[in-house]
This record gives structure tokens, sequence and C-alpha cells, in this order.
């Protein structure tokens, strides 16, 4: 692939963003990367924007890699978006991509931001990569954005060269049984936009499949809030619904969402249908399966739900492969959903996490560690999962760091720390460009 990288960061190369821009260039040596280095030039850029039209016609694809600054990306490419739509620079057809660091705080609202703008100039937006400064540093953060590359590279090597228009004629009976996929609906019997939208979806999906009707099930009720699963996950209702979740749809490998919009949200049912899960209480029982959702309605026009299925698959630590739609606003058909959740489960895809992942768990982490006399299995399973990563617990860092305050503080030092402080946080990431990753 052809990439131009508009680096918005105003440290340019020096910028922590930039260095896993120069990992996936290690990486993927057969993909040609051009940087612009935005952010730093842009007293330049004002000046003139000519000498990007070539590039951008050169490119198949745009990747922003910037920090996040105050929720959103830093002013100097904030005034790059300006001058890109004033020059009037044909960006149409081209793919957009977004990497960021940060610490998570509103990392989403930088990435709406910059999806927006890309929109406006009649790019074909795909999901960003959302890093915390530090995941480059770990096997696990390398890991993650090499997984994130293949999955884009796939994504656009798929559509340049579609795949036929039925593409899977295996019986769904026949499919592939290495994994198996379960699909939550609550269609109704006349509701034949969303029955074929599932029924596309089975079609193309090459791994076996079944279809869990919320219409079919005798709910006693909805959830009544009275903590009598706190101590063990045991329902007070006695209806089947703990069965049910745990041995028809929680062992599955993957769970899709089928549903029609109904005031504004999945509707009512559905709704009893998520309250009643609380039986798990806080536990992500599912993290790590992959997740996709088939909605039959007008969800580009939905900001909210937009919102709550993208925290849903944070929190719970679910890869969204994606969104199908039939209002034909949105990319993802039932088709490519499948497709691309094939290749999630295939691939174990893992969760970029943002805002909504980080500070969902870390506000479920803190209320559980206070309410452990009660909320005993979910204390458990915290524990099991390590998660209480409490910042306190890192006494090294802040020795470290309230070592560094003080050098900072003191005027005959200041001017040296200054001068090398950029040199010594870059210092790690260098090791990892050079092919010194961790074991």
């Amino acid at each position: 692939m052809n990439i131009l990288v508009i680096n918005g960061s105003p440290k340019g190369k020096n910028s922590i963003t930039y260095q896993t821009v120069r990992f996936l260039q290690r990486k993927f040596p057969k993909d040609v990367f051009e940087v612009v280095h935005a952010g730093a030039q842009i007293a330049l850029f004002a000046e003139n924007m000519s000498s990007l039209v070539e590039a951008v016609e050169w490119a198949q694809v745009i990747l922003f890699a910037y920090p996040v600054y105050t929720f959103m990306a830093p002013s100097q490419l904030h005034r790059f978006m300006a001058l890109l739509k004033e020059a009037e620079i044909d960006f149409s057809g081209k793919y957009a991509l977004q990497i960021t660091t940060s610490k998570h705080f509103y990392d989403v609202t930088a990435h709406r931001y910059m999806e927006d703008n890309c929109r406006d100039m009649g790019m074909k937006v795909l999901r960003g990569f959302y890093a915390d400064m530090n995941d480059l540093l770990t096997k696990e953060g390398q890991l993650q954005v090499i997984t994130y590359w293949n999955y884009i590279k796939h994504i656009i090597a798929r559509e340049v060269s579609p795949f036929e228009e039925e593409t899977d004629r295996t019986p769904i009976a026949d499919k592939n049984k290495k994994y198996h996929v379960v699909i939550v609906t609550d269609c109704q019997r006349n509701n034949n936009r969303l029955r074929r939208m599932i029924i596309d979806f089975r079609k193309a999906l090459p791994y076996a499949s079944h279809v869990v009707n919320l219409q079919d099930v005798s709910f006693a009720g909805g959830c009544l809030g009275c903590f009598h699963c706190a101590a063990d996950g045991t329902c007070i209702y006695q209806d089947g619904f703990d069965d049910l979740l745990r041995n028809k749809i929680q062992r599955a490998d993957s769970i899709v969402y089928a549903f029609s919009i109904r005031d504004h949200s999945m509707g009512s049912l559905f709704k009893m249908y998520d309250d009643r899960q609380f039986c798990n209480g806080h536990r992500m029982v599912t993290m790590g399966k992959p997740t996709a959702y088939l909605i039959d309605g007008e969800f580009s026009q939905e900001h909210n739900l937009q919102m709550i299925l993208e925290a849903r698959s944070q929190v719970g630590g679910n890869f969204l492969a994606g969104i199908a739609t039939n209002e034909g606003v949105f990319a993802d058909s039932p088709k490519t959903c499948a497709d691309q959740l094939a290749y999630a489960l295939k691939h174990r895809m893992t969760v970029s996490q943002n805002f909504y992942g980080a500070g969902g768990r870390k506000i479920f982490r803190d209320l559980i560690f206070e309410m452990q006399g009660m909320m005993a299995a979910d204390h458990k399973f915290y524990k099991e999962h390590h998660l209480y990563d409490f910042p306190q617990k890192k006494a090294g860092t802040i020795l470290f760091m309230k070592a560094v305050g003080m050098l900072m503080r003191m005027p005959q030092s200041q001017k040296l720390m200054q001068s090398k402080m950029t040199e010594g946080m870059l210092m790690p990431y260098e090791k990892v460009i050079r092919g010194k990753e961790l074991q």
C-alpha cells in the first residue's frame, strides 16, 4: 500500500505517536510510507499547500498520527485540516486511518473529530487505533498494532478485489465448526428487513451459527436491582434465563446482536435482556470474544446509540468487527460484516482500548474493590484476571517521578533537563524500532 502519513504532532520526528509509524514501517517493509510533519511545519503549510497535491494523488491511504490534546487533535493539526479544505485538494475515495497516543482521556472525541472531517473531504473512513503512550514498549502493545495493521490491509484488499455476491454457498448446517457464532435478536415474525439481514449474514459467515430470538424467551420480568445475584451470580427469578445466557449464548466464540431501532434504542426487550445480564455483575465474562451488530434502521442518525454500542464493546473487552445497516450510509453490509467477524475470530483480534474502555474499567475496578464484601463474585473475578491495576502499587515509578520533579524545580538543572527530556523519552522506543522488542 502507498500510505501518506500526516504527522499532526508539534514535536515532529520526536513525537511518541510517530514512533508507532516508524515501527509499522519496519514491520511492513512492502508498504510504502511518505511522511508529512504537518504539526511541526504548520507555518510553512500555511503559506503553501501545493506540495501535497502530488503526494495525495500517489497515496491509497491517508494516515493521521497525532497525540490527543485536550479532548481533540492538537491545534496545529486543526489548522492543517482547515488548510486542506481551503486548498480543495481531492481526497475523494482515499482510505482514512488514524493512530493516536494518549492516556485515553477522551481520545474518542479526537477520533470522531477527525472522522467527521475526513468524511467532509470524501474519504472512506476506517476504524482508527487508540494507543496508550507506553503501549509500544510492551509485547502486547506491539502485537496489537501489528494485528490492527494486518486487519486494515485485509479490509482494503477485500474492497479493492470484492468477493462475489454469494460469498459462501455452503449450507448453513454444514459450516466450519471451528468457531461458533450466536446471533441474539428480537426479530418479530413480520420483520422481513431484519430477517433478510440475518439470513445474508449467516450465508456469508464461513463458521457455524445459530439464532436466539428473545421473542421466544419467557422472561419472568426485568431486573429488580435486588442484588440477590451479588454473592454467587444466581438471579432471584427462576425462569431459566441464567441457563440460556451462560450455556446457549456466552459459550459461543462470538455474539452478534441483530435488532431494529426503536425509540432511539435497541428496544425494551433487548433492554430487559441487557439488564438481566446483571447476574454476571461487573464481570467481563465474554472478554476477548469479537462482536458485531446487524441493525435495521437509520443508525447514522442515532449518535447516542452509536456511543452505547462502542462503549459496550470497549468495557466488555470485545473487538467490534462491524456494524451492518440497511440504510445505505454506513459501509458495512451483512456480507462485509461476516467477513470481518470471521477474520477477527481467526486472528484473535483484541480491543484497542479507548476512553470508554479505560474509563469504564477504572470506575468498575474502584467500585468492586470498595464493595468486595458484598460483590464477592465480582471481587474474585477481578483478582483472578489481575484487574486491580491500581497506580498506587507502582512505587518505583512514583519515586522516580518525584526525583525528576525535584530536578526540574532546581534552576541549575532545568536547562539540562529540558534538553535531555525528549531524548530520554524516546530512548526506549528507539530500542523497539531497531528490532529489540520485548520478549
